[in-house]
């Protein structure tokens, strides 16, 4: 039973449940796509360079401001920053209620293909009637309905679970969940790797490749840059709400660590099992571009494998509907939190059920709209497309994706660095690590990567990610 505000009742409970927000749809699909379309290890490499320099300093602050307020992003900047950065809170609950209108819809899309490869598996009619996965990706976006349908499906799914709060809901969730998905990973990358033809995959992953850099180094940094902010899930308030239910014992360095380590290793195994399947089926940089990849060329290879392909395919997509179930708890208890803490600076307790409740509506009503839109298949209206902008206009989903993904996490974390750096001070973070008396490792290389490394990273990146949406 949790008391007024509810805390994580294990290490291990809250590290499953941040490396599960941390893992999901930005992991499976998102991480192969970009480094698919970046060139391969010239991807790997500043992914890897960034998430030590940046994404750790960047999850360190978060989850110390987190359990220094005991608030939520917004109540956190409210207690802590002055009227000068009272106000970024805000913007991480709003790009988490942007992400969720369209990430839910995406895992809709994966909670399809895991009914049809299980309808293929029992020779039912639900399955994919032999269609292959171009005609069958496009009839899904027409069906306007059924996107709707199995989006709502993974709201309600996501909902019940926050309802259950953080020790009850969220973390039991995750301890299971998670093993689970690391074990079908592997099963599936097994598979993959032995594939004919898959070595070249291998190969494009690990193999030296430095000629992206040539071509255009500010796009792989933007792109390997906004898939650490999506992937590690900083810049959407999940960290700072996470850590506002983390008790003082923990070791919010220890922790970070470990988060940053198993998202990597997520993202790297993802690669693992997406990349040389999509080799071994002659696939090249369109058929690992974005939806295509998850949507129509793996579905095409899991059809090329023979009898086991639909049992293999149902296995991945099932682990893509947890790690994206594990995604939307957190997503939704960033926005259930802000209300959690309203109540309380008003010395009510929040009803946890009550207030999912309404915030999953809400969600629920703007996803709605991003799944009848069909990624732009059904001709939906949304503003701007008369001002001729391409790489964000196009349809709901890339418009969603451009204002939190493109603009406000990066823009958010700069933010929050020139907060604690220059306002509330890099050594409040060390003295909330050292309060139970844990021992703040690196010290002078953090402060430097605090204040100089991560702030002009990330001014690249957020440079980068605009222009690759056409906005500078």
């Amino acid at each position: 039973m949790e008391g007024k505000r509810g805390t994580w009742n294990s290490n291990f409970g809250f590290i499953m449940a941040a490396v599960g927000s941390a893992v999901g749809l930005g992991n499976i699909w998102g991480f192969p796509y970009k480094m698919g379309s970046s060139g391969g290890f010239a991807f790997l490499l500043i992914y890897l360079i960034l998430a030590v320099l940046i994404g750790f300093v960047v999850m360190m602050g978060e989850l110390v401001m987190g359990r220094r307020s005991g608030r939520g992003a917004v109540g956190a900047y409210a207690k802590l920053a002055s009227r000068k950065f009272r106000w970024v809170g805000w913007m991480g609950v709003l790009s988490a209620f942007l992400i969720m209108s369209f990430y839910s819809v995406l895992g809709g899309y994966c909670l399809k293909y895991m009914v049809v490869n299980l309808g293929d598996m029992l020779g039912m009619s639900f399955g994919s009637n032999g269609l292959n996965g171009g005609d069958m990706f496009t009839l899904l976006l027409k069906n306007q309905v059924e996107c709707v349908v199995y989006t709502l499906i993974i709201m309600v799914i996501g909902a019940a679970i926050v309802m259950g709060g953080i020790s009850g809901g969220i973390e039991r969730f995750s301890k299971y969940a998670m093993p689970a998905l690391f074990i079908l990973l592997i099963v599936v990358i097994i598979r993959s790797v032995t594939l004919d033809g898959a070595m070249k995959g291998l190969e494009f992953m690990f193999a030296p490749n430095f000629e992206p850099f040539e071509k255009d180094f500010i796009s792989v940094l933007s792109l390997a840059g906004g898939q650490m902010f999506f992937s590690l899930s900083l810049g959407m308030g999940i960290m700072i709400t996470y850590g506002s239910y983390l008790p003082r014992r923990e070791n919010i360095q220890r922790n970070a660590l470990v988060v940053i380590f198993a998202d990597t290793v997520a993202s790297i195994l993802s690669g693992m099992a997406v990349i040389p399947a999509a080799f071994a089926l002659g696939g090249d940089g369109a058929a690992m571009a974005g939806p295509k990849l998850l949507y129509v060329t793996l579905h095409n290879v899991f059809n090329s494998m023979g009898d086991i392909g639909p049992f293999i395919g149902m296995l991945f997509y099932l682990l893509v509907v947890i790690a994206t179930v594990t995604s939307v708890i957190s997503l939704i208890e960033v926005i259930t939190t802000f209300f959690m803490d309203h109540a309380e600076n008003h010395g009510k307790t929040g009803n946890r059920r009550l207030i999912t409740l309404f915030v999953s509506l809400a969600i629920m009503a703007l996803a709605t709209l991003v799944a009848a839109d069909g990624l732009g298949t059904n001709g939906v209206w949304m503003p701007f497309q008369a001002f001729g902008v391409s790489g964000w206009n196009d349809c709901w989903l890339s418009f969603m994706d451009m204002l939190s993904e493109g603009v406000m996490m990066p823009l958010g974390a700069l933010l929050m660095c020139l907060f604690i750096s220059y306002e509330w001070g890099v050594d409040r973070v060390v003295t909330e690590v050292e309060r139970c008396g844990d021992r703040f490792v690196g010290r002078q290389f953090f402060s430097l990567c605090f204040k100089v490394i991560a702030p002009l990273g990330m001014v690249f990146i957020l440079w980068g990610q605009l222009k690759g949406f056409g906005l500078v």
